[in-house]
């Protein structure tokens, strides 16, 4: 029962802060994003549950991860035409809430990026029963929840691993919001496993331990502990070195307050020994511009913040009339990949 109420006034409180940010988005002229936004916080999830598979060349793949923290379903994007013994990077992507693989892969555009660049893509979905919301509960690590649904996770990650030919020297993180957290969460948990990780539009480890606690550490009234810190809390020891961090967030975000980017790359600068470099400001087109910040331990980025001042709680340059998707934003996935890239040739 203590349980069910817990989780009651997390998906209300969450539904009420989707409600809110709608509302002030409106009034901010973001109409498009504030849309995708209403439709999040009414009974239209099962619209997302029933976007249709994204159309592009390859295959689109289904499977389920199973372990003692209960069942995933995932999806797996392959390009087509695999050469003898090639053996490709993959790209691991996590939703945020109200969202289901198929629609974020739809929204990112991922796939069509993964057929060029030749990556595989995964796409973890969390289950209902979960959560209501479709949230990761990246949050709830005071009942353990978080580390079973993290577990479940590196289980498909690990099946596909196996099964197709993944290079796992080659293997990042990455995702949206509640995905966003668990990403970083993750690799915190597993850095060996993990050549960077992406947040976009999250909330760092070590802010939150609860659902009640969450919307706090949402709405950016809590204090990010230290990672070592945060570490220690999950009976970890010191391991290898973080993989390197690019965190992307928008200033008119009214779901996840921007402090958490900057509470994210603080974190990281401070395992790492880095320190903030001159931010630049950057633009293309007709694009909302961005400021980007690279924070260094000599000549190796531990983490890069990209803040898009006009961008909201959307994947920035995602997909046009999706939720939680602007195309006016830069091109997120473009600039996960590139850093990525990065990271791989290390």
């Amino acid at each position: 029962m203590a349980k069910r109420s817990v989780m009651s006034v997390w998906a209300g409180g969450l539904q009420r802060s989707l409600q809110q940010a709608a509302r002030r988005q409106m009034q901010l002229g973001a109409k498009a994003l504030s849309r995708s936004i209403k439709s999040a916080s009414k009974p239209k999830v099962a619209a997302a549950s029933a976007a249709p598979a994204p159309k592009v060349l390859g295959d689109w793949l289904s499977g389920v991860a199973m372990s003692t923290a209960g069942a995933r379903r995932f999806k797996l994007y392959r390009p087509p035409l695999l050469l003898p013994g090639e053996r490709l990077p993959l790209l691991l992507m996590l939703h945020g809430c109200g969202q289901t693989a198929n629609a974020f892969a739809i929204s990112t555009r991922m796939n069509s990026l993964a057929a060029r660049e030749r990556f595989m893509v995964l796409y973890p979905e969390q289950d209902r029963l979960a959560n209501p919301q479709a949230c990761w509960n990246w949050f709830d690590t005071a009942s353990g929840k978080a580390y079973g649904e993290a577990g479940l996770i590196l289980r498909a990650l690990d099946q596909v691993c196996a099964r197709h030919p993944v290079d796992r020297s080659r293997v990042a993180v990455a995702g949206l919001s509640a995905g966003a957290s668990m990403a970083a969460l993750l690799a915190i948990r597993h850095p060996e496993r993990f050549k960077a990780v992406v947040m976009h539009s999250g909330v760092p480890p070590g802010t939150a331990h609860s659902g009640i606690t969450a919307l706090g550490a949402m709405k950016g009234r809590r204090a990010t502990r230290s990672l070592a810190v945060s570490a220690a809390a999950m009976g970890l020891t010191p391991g290898p070195i973080l993989p390197p961090l690019l965190v992307i967030h928008g200033g008119r975000d009214l779901v996840v307050a921007d402090d958490n980017a900057h509470a994210a790359v603080q974190a990281w600068a401070e395992a790492t020994g880095a320190r903030a470099g001159l931010a630049r400001q950057q633009g293309r087109g007709k694009r909302y511009p961005m400021q980007v910040t690279d924070f260094k331990a000599g000549p190796r980025i531990a983490a890069r913040l990209v803040e898009v001042g006009l961008l909201a709680h959307a994947w920035s340059g995602g997909a046009k009339s999706q939720a939680f998707s602007d195309p006016q934003g830069p091109d997120a996935s473009r600039l996960l990949w590139r850093f990525v890239l990065r990271q791989f040739a290390c």
